[in-house]
């Protein structure tokens, strides 16, 4: 599977303030806390679901990677997504190590390992 996701009893604030908090412990910040639902409804388009896309990123570990191979660059930052899905409050990621298979470079696939792994504890403290 291309994505990470778990499930939360938490409201998609609740949600996205955990998450917050989570990824300051392993020195992840949240740069772009963007509100779907409500950017396509003040543009007069409707969408009813609550959806928080968060652009995430750590500048020491998007340093490393990007001295590796600045091509990574195109996947940065990380995003992360918290979303209503049928009464059910999800966060969500597409997996690091998917993303840089396009890259085809063993360091950085090593690289992304550590990160994808920080990323999903992260998102599995926000779970509870």
């Amino acid at each position: 599977m291309f994505h990470y996701t778990v499930t939360t009893n938490q409201s998609i604030d609740e949600a996205c303030e955990t998450l917050e908090k989570q990824l300051k412990e392993e020195q992840f910040g949240v740069l772009w806390n963007f509100d779907l639902k409500n950017t396509l409804n003040n543009k007069g388009l409707e969408f009813d679901r609550d959806f928080r896309i968060l652009e995430v990123c750590n500048p020491k570990e998007a340093q490393r990677v990007l001295n590796q191979n600045v091509m990574v660059g195109y996947f940065l930052p990380c995003k992360m997504v918290v979303y209503e899905d049928d009464g059910v409050t999800k966060i969500g990621m597409p997996k690091p190590t998917s993303l840089v298979t396009m890259v085809d470079d063993a360091q950085i696939t090593e690289m992304a390992e550590d990160i994808e792994k920080r990323l999903i504890a992260c998102m599995d403290k926000s779970s509870v």
